[in-house]
């Protein structure tokens, strides 16, 4: 009988089916026609269907820098597929090496392909000349392309800063969203205006510029009264921030204010008609870092001063007077004396003592408040456990809002978008869902039910998918889901006998959590379409009082910031 009916030895049939099969893994960068997802995954089609292979998986990192696999869900998500041994092919395709990835150190490339390898899965590369079969040549056709594709982004990075440079020297405006009384105004190359930017919003061509532009004469009238006041007045950072919140005036971002808002405005040269660039960077994803006095661009700004120059650099004189540099354990004596005289320590009486730094300037020094209450011998009664582990939950929360996204993206009734904290989703502008951690308090007796707290922030629209942790704080235990009517508030307070109050309903796990997030966003998207919000009433800080900014107080002028 001929072997061609002979099963090898070691060789499972279920292996054998799926052999031929492969996941596909496409990224794309920016909006560039050469590297648009269409463009990979047709490319990847042909070469699957000449190497007789079937396409099972996507793997897709729309918008994502190849500079570092953190912000890249699709890789990751391939990868510990991989390694957990749930992938269900033997192939992985990629367009080339570079949209694997443009790691600048070449050997972080090499390792997640060898991660992949050593489960038994292949890496291809579909555009590629030579074929990743191992062999001597193709080791070194890697390595050159690997390290093309890093140069590439050191090249285009060094390319992309100098021109920015060039840009601001001539007065336009260049990188971050502006200020507090500020506008974007686009202008063509004649400097003819074609309309106001507004936030998230990007220029369209890269021969317009962006011209800066005083806003409304209410918030023209309070960046005056901040300068006056912190100038004639001395008025410090808190009761500055205090009045501002009394009068109901919010800040650019339509928050209350805070004390570390105040000097940004003082600092800001944007409101003498001047730019400043280049006073930070952050080069290829590396850690940002602050610049050197003779490393900014400074342009004229060709926008009429709001305030007058002369009172800005007494500003300036004030500002610097204030910034006096204190010894590490300068710093920690003083903070003892203080816990000797209150008797305790927290955020708020560090930063209201006199002489005392700023609480951002003792975790700047020793890392944490934690840290630094240590070194002094004071235990705070505070739970740190759970502070310390807020980044874990974050990543938590985008987490889950991206598997939420791609399950309701196969409604095609839906256009959705990730906000930038990653932890709810907007639809046509208006937010729909988002996603909270309560945390489990301290049990207080058998006759106490059980309560859960989190943090609402300024959220008041849409769904809250809340996660309950365990006793421990340390693995999610349900979910609740609460309606959007709920009533709005700093922190969502959550017991066994608050769900029927709250018209809360309680989920075991992930799965049912997102099929009851879909079946209600359809009936309420489809029924009819989503209606804004109404517009805030503005404030009468146009008119303000001498030397206060007058008006009624606001529901939020107590309240203070979240640490």
């Amino acid at each position: 009988m001929g072997n061609w009916l002979v099963v090898p030895q070691g060789t499972g049939l279920a292996r054998r089916t799926r052999a031929r099969r492969a996941a596909q893994y496409v990224r794309m960068s920016r909006e560039l026609q050469r590297y648009s997802i269409k463009n990979q995954m047709a490319a990847i089609a042909a070469y699957a269907e000449a190497n007789a292979l079937t396409i099972v998986r996507t793997y897709a990192d729309e918008g994502r820098s190849g500079l570092r696999i953190k912000g890249r869900p699709g890789l990751i998500e391939l990868i510990e597929d991989v390694q957990s041994g749930q992938a269900d092919f033997d192939h992985i395709l990629v367009y080339d090496v570079s949209r694997w990835g443009r790691f600048q150190d070449v050997d972080e490339s090499a390792y997640y392909e060898f991660l992949c390898k050593r489960s038994g899965v292949q890496v291809e590369y579909c555009a590629e000349l030579f074929k990743n079969d191992g062999t001597f040549v193709s080791g070194i056709a890697k390595s050159l392309k690997r390290g093309m594709a890093a140069e590439w982004s050191r090249e285009l990075s060094v390319k992309v800063h100098a021109g920015h440079c060039r840009v601001a020297s001539l007065g336009y405006r260049v990188g971050a969203p502006v200020g507090y009384g500020l506008r974007r105004l686009m202008v063509d190359e004649s400097e003819h205006p074609k309309g106001f930017l507004e936030k998230g919003q990007f220029k369209a061509l890269q021969s317009d510029r962006v011209r800066l532009q005083p806003g409304s004469a209410e918030e023209t009238a309070v960046i005056r009264i901040i300068f006056d006041q912190f100038v004639n007045g001395r008025t410090s950072y808190s009761d500055i921030r205090r009045q501002l919140n009394d009068a109901g005036i919010a800040n650019h971002n339509g928050r209350p204010w805070t004390d570390g808002m105040i000097p940004t405005i003082l600092a800001n040269e944007n409101y003498i008609g001047k730019t400043i660039y280049n006073r930070t960077s952050r080069r290829l994803g590396q850690k940002l870092v602050k610049n050197p006095d003779h490393a900014w661009v400074r342009g004229a700004a060709a926008i009429e001063p709001i305030v007058d120059p002369s009172i800005f650099a007494r500003a300036q004189k004030l500002l610097a007077e204030r910034r006096v540099e204190i010894p590490e354990d300068e710093m920690l004596l003083r903070l003892r004396l203080t816990l000797r005289r209150r008797g305790k320590l927290n955020s708020r009486i560090i930063n209201e003592t006199l002489g005392l730094n700023h609480v951002s300037s003792y975790v700047k020094h020793f890392g944490s408040l934690r840290k630094a209450y240590a070194l002094i011998g004071y235990v705070s009664p505070r739970d740190c456990d759970w502070i310390e582990t807020r980044e874990l939950w974050a990543s938590e929360q985008t987490k889950h809002a991206t598997e939420l996204a791609e399950v309701l993206r196969t409604d095609p009734g839906l256009q959705l978008d990730l906000v930038l904290d990653g932890i709810a989703l907007h639809v046509g502008g208006e937010r729909l869902v988002s996603f909270l951690v309560a945390r489990r308090l301290a049990h207080r007796g058998e006759d106490h039910a059980a309560q859960w707290k989190a943090y609402r922030r300024q959220i008041s629209t849409g769904l809250l998918a809340v996660m309950r942790l365990d006793a421990a704080n340390r693995q999610i235990a349900d979910y609740v889901l609460l309606p959007a009517t709920l009533k709005a508030g700093r922190y969502v307070w959550l017991s066994s006998g608050s769900l029927r109050r709250h018209r809360g309903t309680l989920y075991g796990n992930k799965g049912a959590l997102f099929a009851a997030i879909k079946a209600t966003l359809a009936k309420t998207t489809h029924a009819a379409p989503t209606s804004s919000a109404p517009p805030k009433k503005r404030s009468r800080s146009g008119q303000p009082k001498a030397k206060g900014f007058g008006g009624r107080r606001s529901r939020c002028g107590g309240t203070k910031s979240h640490r």
